[in-house]
């Protein structure tokens, strides 16, 4: 790991904007981050001077194979976290983001192990992350956001992609945790609020909530 905890969230924070990109913005890691735009650039060119980031001007960042080795680790004991805090001391989901955030940065490589141990080495955060294993290997699934699954198909809860507390909590106020068995019945014209069956009740879920729930199709 690196010794700068800022330097640890940028790496995770590039490799989070790359699955959205190949290449990430200074102006993109600036927002994500919460830090000004000048900062973001030269904590890139002092990454790149360390081997971790390709960076080039106007074009941005990304992770070269020593940084996504350290994002990586740092994603592992942030979920791996995440899920113990739930599991075992019975914090709400929408705490334990924060409660991970301090702790990645503090706990040894002989405590993420004992973690993944005790809980049997688990796929998935409580949000549906997929948690990296030792190797940085993460499970792949076909999941579809519930604003997109065809009408009548049933699937269950797979991942909740809501970065906003109030948001998460409105997620699981409508029955949609990880898990819950859902179908769309109905679905209205542009971009209109999404009719579904969720463990056998009637829900009616807006669009910018179904966007961020995401589901798997029973095989």
């Amino acid at each position: 790991m690196l010794e700068s905890r800022s330097g640890e969230d940028f790496l995770k924070a590039v490799y989070i904007l790359q699955q959205q990109s190949e290449r990430v913005s200074t102006n993109a890691l600036a927002e994500t981050l919460d830090i000004k735009a000048p900062s973001v650039t030269d904590m890139a060119r002092r990454l790149e001077s360390s081997g971790f980031l390709n960076y080039e001007k106007y074009r941005g960042v990304r992770l070269t194979e020593r940084g996504l080795t350290v994002a990586l680790k740092l994603l592992r004991r942030h979920r791996l976290i995440e899920l113990y805090l739930v599991e075992e001391l019975g914090y709400a989901l929408h705490e334990v983001h924060d409660e991970a955030e301090i702790l990645e940065h503090n706990v040894s490589d002989r405590f993420v192990r004992a973690l993944a141990e005790k809980m049997n080495d688990p796929d998935v955060d409580p949000h549906g992350d997929p948690i990296p294993d030792d190797q940085g290997v993460m499970i792949q699934r076909d999941l579809v956001p519930l604003s997109e699954i065809s009408l009548h198909t049933p699937a269950i809860v797979a991942r909740l992609r809501a970065e906003q507390t109030d948001m998460l909590q409105h997620i699981l106020d409508r029955g949609l945790h990880l898990n819950a068995a859902i179908e769309v019945t109905q679905r209205d014209p542009f971009e209109g609020p999404v009719t579904v069956m969720v463990d056998g009740q009637e829900r009616v879920v807006g669009h910018t909530v179904a966007a961020v729930v995401w589901v798997e199709p029973e095989a």
